[in-house]
């Protein structure tokens, strides 16, 4: 098999093709998020949003309305409950996410096995990326469109938020509408790529971009590039060995995203784990010699 024909395959199926536009375009908003994300120290948050639409997507289907209505009324609500559990009792943040995303998710498990479907409701678990249909691909570029939009726009007000959210206090920006506006696209992420990975494996998609561009670079601008790129190809070469291999593809998505980390944990030049010894090691070469 050439190349060519190595690529061009899966393309003959309509099913692929939706499939990997609907991966591109949730590996690219997931990954622009992530690097907001990295920066806050929200990743936990996210592993707590994305657990939490379960219900609402399973409501959603009892209703007959769009998934992502219910997926975001949740996870709006997730972040709600959040605060008020954080603001007015002595437990902590993550004390606080940890009790209401593992509860909303316990609920969402109990409605699908109390919900009468001939569709199998646990592909939201575990995501159904060679099931998306015209649909849902409509709705997951729409809501991708918005999300990545608002972000390009907002860049540096979310950027200053992150780095100095008094500064930003300081210049009439408001960090608690930034923070609360940074978590309702966390939510309409979520959304997108829910039928991509699933809940469980969407917070992956989540973190793990941001965090390996975070150890190529020290310049946020780049990071939003960075992130982006890695996400988008990862998706593609998993998505290709999933169809080759016959594979879970969103999980293959998610295992090649983590074995590239790995390898830039490892080799990244300045901030990785054997690439800085052997800079180090260089460098203190030079220097006996001079």
């Amino acid at each position: 098999m050439t190349l060519y024909e190595f690529l061009l395959e899966p393309l003959t199926y309509s099913f692929m093709v939706r499939a990997l536009a609907a991966t591109l375009v949730a590996a690219v908003v997931c990954a622009v998020l992530s690097c907001w994300l990295i920066l806050i120290g929200w990743s936990l948050m996210g592993d707590a949003v994305s657990h939490a639409v379960l219900p609402g997507v399973v409501l959603a289907y009892i209703l007959g309305v769009p998934f992502a209505l219910g997926a975001i009324v949740f996870g709006v609500l997730a972040v709600a409950l959040i605060g008020v559990v954080r603001d007015t009792s002595r437990v902590k943040e993550d004390a606080a996410i940890g009790i209401v995303f593992t509860t909303l998710f316990a609920l969402g498990l109990v409605l699908i096995s109390v919900t009468p479907s001939q569709t199998d409701l646990n592909h939201i678990i575990f995501g159904s990326l060679l099931g998306v249909d015209s649909a849902d691909l409509i709705q997951i570029a729409a809501l991708g469109a918005v999300t990545l939009a608002v972000l390009i726009l907002k860049r540096r007000d979310f950027t200053l938020y992150a780095f100095d959210p008094t500064h930003a206090q300081a210049i009439g920006l408001s960090p608690r509408l930034l923070g609360a506006a940074l978590l309702g696209l966390l939510a309409f992420t979520c959304v997108v790529a829910l039928q991509v990975a699933g809940v469980i494996l969407v917070v992956a998609m989540l973190v793990i971009p941001g965090a390996t561009a975070y150890l190529l670079t020290d310049r946020f601008q780049r990071m939003l590039l960075i992130a982006p790129v890695f996400s988008a190809a990862a998706a593609v070469a998993g998505l290709y060995l999933s169809y080759y291999l016959d594979t879970a593809s969103g999980g293959m998505i998610v295992l090649v995203q983590g074995t590239v980390f790995a390898l830039v944990y490892l080799f990244a030049p300045r901030h990785g784990l054997i690439g800085n010894r052997i800079i180090r090691h260089r460098r203190r070469h030079q220097q006996a010699h001079v």
